[in-house]
């Protein structure tokens, strides 16, 4: 049943699954979490994107039929869908739901494909935020791939936290380091994205993005030259998470 109301004792749900967790590995994690009742129905929400492979490969070890939600803003790169389809069959991963932006939506105000240019904040609404939001209404949960490493409000992030209220986020990786992320690709031997080799290392829409030069900080190819620095699908006390 979708979690549209507050969740009565969130924040102290929230509490006790970081006391509860707490020395955890990520695996560890994944696996309990995913039959615990405290969590309810959780969903993977992945990018296909330069690190999304290590959650991947972790949930197809543990449940392939774990529900995957793949937004395709339909202004990703070809390497991006080429690399979800590679993936998805590779791990064996049964139940990924790729979502889309709403067609009358993108009629009304997006028909050209260039709301980018103007306000990139109202397209990553449109394309990416409203279409996810509404392909979580029937989870209790939801797990994401942030990091403490990645700087800004996820350098005290939590394994568990609420999402205003209404479902329980959770960041089985956020503990990791970069090289810890490099170190299970390798170990595992798994495929990069293809956008990887050439200097893509945050990936995105293709019009927002571009490669990033030795010494950059691996997010310096998002929205370059603008202030913008997230998507908005995160969101600390009720606003865009900004980093």
């Amino acid at each position: 049943m979708p979690l549209e109301a507050p969740i009565p004792g969130a924040a102290r749900r929230v509490a006790d699954l970081n006391a509860r967790y707490a020395g955890h590995g990520a695996t560890q994690i994944l696996t309990e979490t995913l039959r615990d009742p405290a969590v309810g129905r959780a969903a993977l929400v992945s990018s296909f994107g330069a690190e999304a492979v290590v959650l991947l490969h972790m949930v197809s070890r543990i449940d392939r039929t774990t529900p995957v939600i793949f937004a395709d803003t339909e202004m990703l790169f070809e390497e991006t869908i080429a690399y979800q389809q590679r993936l998805t069959r590779d791990l064996g991963l049964s139940d990924v739901r790729r979502i889309t932006p709403d067609r009358g939506e993108l009629l009304r105000y997006d028909a050209d494909g260039i709301l980018h240019v103007f306000d990139a904040d109202a397209c990553c609404a449109l394309r990416k935020t409203r279409p996810l939001k509404k392909a979580l209404g029937e989870f209790d949960a939801w797990i994401t791939g942030r990091k403490r490493y990645q700087g800004g409000m996820r350098s005290e992030l939590p394994f568990f936290e609420t999402d205003e209220d209404k479902r329980i986020k959770i960041n089985p990786l956020s503990f990791w380091r970069r090289e810890d992320v490099e170190e299970y690709i390798v170990n595992n031997r798994l495929p990069r994205h293809p956008l990887v080799t050439k200097g893509f290392y945050s990936i995105g829409c293709a019009p927002c993005t571009t490669p990033v030069s030795e010494g950059e900080d691996p997010r310096a190819g998002r929205w370059r030259g603008a202030a913008k620095v997230e998507c908005g699908i995160h969101f600390v006390d009720g606003k865009a998470e900004r980093l």
